[in-house]
């Protein structure tokens, strides 16, 4: 599976992005998906996940009522729409995926990089006070 970030880019304090993440070389249908973030001089950190079917979702705190997960299987894409955004924000944004069973709990347990098998290249995200 390869997974290509896209939708990074600058913006200002309290703006909009949206990160697409598209898949290729194996439908990802029934995989997992999520996002992943690496500020400069900080280790990478979860972001939200998103179950193969889209009805599971879960979301780190700094990104919950901001940030939205989705996706679309006919696609084999997924989406971070970032509102709001905060310079803190600012990161290299990673999309992943795995195949192993993505229930709620699953998606809860795997907040670390080494949980998801494949990983994006990474996309840009800059936001100016």
């Amino acid at each position: 599976v390869q997974l290509q970030a896209s939708g990074g880019g600058l913006v200002q304090a309290g703006g909009s992005l949206r990160l697409s993440c598209a898949a290729s070389g194996r439908t990802v249908t029934r995989y997992g998906m999520g996002w992943f973030r690496q500020a400069p001089g900080k280790e990478r950190e979860f972001v939200a996940a998103i179950s193969w079917g889209g009805g599971n979702l879960y979301y780190a705190g700094s990104a919950k009522g901001r940030f939205t997960i989705s996706r679309d299987n006919a696609k084999n894409t997924a989406y971070l729409q970032m509102n709001s955004l905060e310079p803190e924000d600012t990161a290299v944004y990673y999309c992943v995926a795995d195949s192993r069973p993505s229930t709620l709990l699953s998606l809860r347990a795997r907040t670390t990089p080494r949980s998801y098998e494949y990983w994006g290249q990474g996309t840009q995200v800059t936001v100016s006070s």
